[in-house]
């Protein structure tokens, strides 16, 4: 089978909804014992879990709030001493607060960047600890379209998914002789509860600038993700792996 990650443990930040939920099921379905990392919600969590062990996989829940790096990074190495390692890591939790770059509030800027790109680091920082001394690992972190374009009314947002694609090439150089990959996910239009409150007009403008003519679905990135966490994907680091059905090339 390709793409076995079989015996291998993973973390999924934010991994109870829309694209952390399908990445948990996915990495499971592949062999992967999967830790669901969840901040509110514990019942949704929960389903996830369920829903993987009735297929026959692994998965348990972790409560930590990214957006808290001491706690991140405890809570992380915790895992892995009791699991016994920790392969891979899913940097997928986020947060959006739309607005206007001159309604932009410091506050929302502040709680933009602390979950997006400060978790996506401290998340980082406690899976490469426990990875350099295994000389092996896999890290992939959830960036977007928008990171790469921009988009009207996200410029925090933007901001954040932009820096996430110098962090991963940043980390990549660092850790490639440990074996260690470190590459970015950009996943465009996707039907999540993120996108589910826009409006039917902006949604069919949308649709107009992707030239596969739909939206995607998470299980469409996280099989991207997959990939990269695989041992096939063992030469490729640093990389951004665009989801988007052509919509920015």
């Amino acid at each position: 089978m390709m793409f076995d990650l079989t015996g291998k443990v993973a973390i999924v930040t934010g991994g109870s909804l829309g694209i952390g939920r399908a990445t948990c099921e996915v990495l499971a379905a592949q062999g992967a014992t999967v830790v669901v990392n969840y901040v509110r919600g514990e019942d949704a969590a929960r389903d996830v879990v369920r829903a993987i062990v009735e297929r026959g996989g692994k998965a348990e829940i972790a409560q930590f709030d990214v957006a808290e790096s001491k706690a991140t990074e405890d809570a992380i190495a915790a895992i892995a001493k009791r699991l016994g390692r920790l392969d891979i890591l899913v940097a997928n939790a986020g947060v959006a607060v739309d607005g206007l770059l001159l309604r932009v509030k410091d506050e929302d800027f502040d709680r933009i960047f602390d979950v997006n790109v400060r978790g996506a680091l401290a998340s980082a920082k406690a899976a490469v600890r426990v990875m350099m001394r295994a000389r092996t690992g896999r890290v992939i972190f959830l960036s977007s379209i928008v990171g790469e374009m921009g988009n009207a009314g996200q410029a925090a947002y933007s901001a954040s998914k932009a820096a996430l694609l110098g962090l991963t090439k940043t980390i990549a150089r660092e850790y490639a002789s440990r074996s260690i990959t470190v590459n970015a996910v950009a996943p465009g239009f996707i039907d999540t509860d993120m996108t589910t409150s826009i409006s039917a007009e902006v949604k069919d403008g949308m649709l107009k600038t992707i030239p596969a003519g739909r939206t995607g679905r998470p299980e469409e990135v996280a099989a991207a993700i997959a990939y990269l966490c695989s041992d096939e994907a063992a030469y490729v680091t640093g990389q951004t792996l665009r989801v988007n059905g052509g919509m920015y090339v």
